[in-house]
């Protein structure tokens, strides 16, 4: 895929850091190599046309439609079958958890939440979160709530969703009047009959850390559990962080790594603990997204890593081997606090908590909560 910014190196680098810090060595955690999906389980999302569509991509030059051999999504030799191979591991993931195997799983690989019924999108092939949400629902599931942090909207979840009342979709974004997909505005808020299992946050250009954590608690955890899922599923892309060079959010990973946790209490409190994380976008692939999805995998794992923590120098000679020039970070944090101020309704009011207020005014009132009061 030549210089394609969704590089494969990002997963080998946050692996190997994962494993040189001793987390995936720790009691209980198991290593699963998954299976590709196969169609029935493909087909649950995906159109079968547009599967023959993927499958034949690669060996015609020429070919056109179905967003395939677009620069965002290149055709490559063996498309179908890494993509339906990422699909496996976040539906082993799911699985894994719904059959009560074990009360967390992560899919770091997965998370590509763009991806159409009969579309490819936005460096996304396979839609692996709403198969497995899919297949969750086919065993039984009758709530599940999805979140998702990536810079970008999740448009592709949402849409193969929007009148599944049993699905609860909560993205958190930069807004879409500049950022690909151009979707994700507080309107929407759901198909006719599902109103408000469809959540949206956009926030403008530039929120960092206190603002973006501001506007996370403002409104994450009360539609979360007014909903009351079963299970959380959660996208964690690492590009909301301020060297990503795709987009214009300044979260730090210390603020990726607030996030993460917060993430898992909400499980703990809501879910009796049932979490499924994927990956998602990330396209600092030495400098943020290895350390970033490392706290996550330690958050899901067990106890979280000490931010003051160095990056291994075995780890640090890879990444230097991988891509020679980058900036190699020496430790696991970029010294922020990750502190921020509650929200509040009145007084003088910013820019994210206008949109926050938006949010709220949008949905909460679906949920029974007052969007005025900070309580809810």
């Amino acid at each position: 895929m030549g210089e394609h910014p969704l590089d494969p190196v990002r997963v080998e680098l946050t692996i190997a850091l994962a494993h040189e810090l001793g987390v995936l060595d720790r009691p209980g955690v198991r290593l699963v190599r998954p299976e590709p999906a196969g169609e029935e389980l493909l087909t649950r999302v995906h159109r079968p046309d547009y599967l023959a569509a993927v499958k034949a991509a690669p060996d015609d030059p020429f070919f056109t439609g179905w967003g395939l051999n677009t620069p965002d999504n290149p055709a490559f030799d063996g498309m179908h079958e890494a993509s339906a191979r990422i699909v496996g591991a976040t539906v082993a993931a799911a699985e894994a958890v719904w059959r009560g195997r074990t009360w967390r799983g992560v899919s770091v690989a997965g998370g590509l939440h763009h991806a159409m019924p009969a579309r490819a999108s936005g460096f996304c092939v396979y839609n692996d979160p709403a198969i497995a949400i899919a297949r969750l629902l086919d065993l039984g599931a009758e709530r599940i709530a999805y979140v998702d942090i990536d810079v970008h909207h999740g448009d592709g979840v949402q849409e193969v969703f929007a009148a599944d009342s049993r699905v609860l979709t909560v993205s958190v974004h930069e807004t879409p009047l500049v950022l690909f997909p151009g979707t994700g505005f507080p309107d929407e808020v759901g198909a006719p009959g599902a109103e408000g299992t469809a959540v949206n946050l956009p926030l403008p250009p530039g929120t960092g850390d206190a603002g973006w954590l501001r506007a996370f608690h403002a409104v994450v955890p009360s539609v979360v559990r007014a909903f009351r899922p079963q299970v959380l599923f959660t996208q964690c892309g690492a590009d909301a962080h301020h060297l990503d060079p795709l987009a214009d959010l300044r979260l730090t990973v210390d603020g990726q790594r607030a996030a993460y946790l917060a993430l898992r209490d909400l499980a703990e409190e809501v879910c009796d603990g049932r979490w499924i994380a994927t990956g998602g976008g990330g396209y600092a692939l030495v400098e943020v997204v290895p350390r970033a999805w490392t706290h996550l995998l330690a958050t899901v794992t067990g106890d979280p890593i000490d931010p003051a923590t160095p990056t291994p120098p075995a780890w640090r000679e890879l990444a230097r081997a991988r891509r020679p020039g980058r900036e190699v970070p020496p430790r696991m944090t970029d010294g922020a606090s990750a502190q921020y101020r509650p929200w509040q309704p009145d007084g003088e009011m910013d820019a994210v908590d206008r949109a926050v207020l938006a949010t709220r005014k949008a949905v909460f009132p679906l949920h029974g909560l007052d969007p005025h009061d900070p309580r809810d």
